[in-house]
């Protein structure tokens, strides 16, 4: 599993949100502590198309995680601290063998991916 996002829940615990691949049925899922979903095929490119902006490759992160998803295809979990923060900040990178690096805040892909994960279940 790979833990895109991290935060504290009403109750005040840590819960955590990953992404599974699971190659046999080719399909990505989403998991939190409430379950898994699979996600509909390019669910991930397209919240990263909807919600994120280029990659600079010259920004100081700290590379937290990578699951290569084939075909190309990367997502990074990264952490940022930008000059005029005093947290740093948890991006999802990714990246494809046809088009540039997309990054948006953990957050907001997490978020997303779970609302389509849960929709596509019904």
């Amino acid at each position: 599993m790979f833990k895109i996002h991290e935060f504290s829940s009403v109750s005040g615990e840590l819960s955590s949100v990953w992404l599974e691949l699971d190659r046999e049925r080719d399909v990505l899922a989403v998991a939190s502590d409430e379950g898994s979903w699979p996600l509909p095929h390019g669910a991930l490119r397209a919240v990263l198309a909807r919600f994120g902006a280029p990659f600079d490759s010259s920004a100081r992160i700290s590379e937290i995680a990578r699951l290569e998803l084939g075909n190309g295809e990367v997502v990074r979990h990264v952490r940022h601290l930008a000059g005029y923060d005093v947290i740093a900040r948890d991006y999802v990178v990714y990246e494809s063998a046809d088009g540039e690096a997309l990054c948006a805040l953990a957050a907001t892909v997490s978020a997303a991916l779970l609302y389509l994960g849960r929709a596509a279940q019904g």
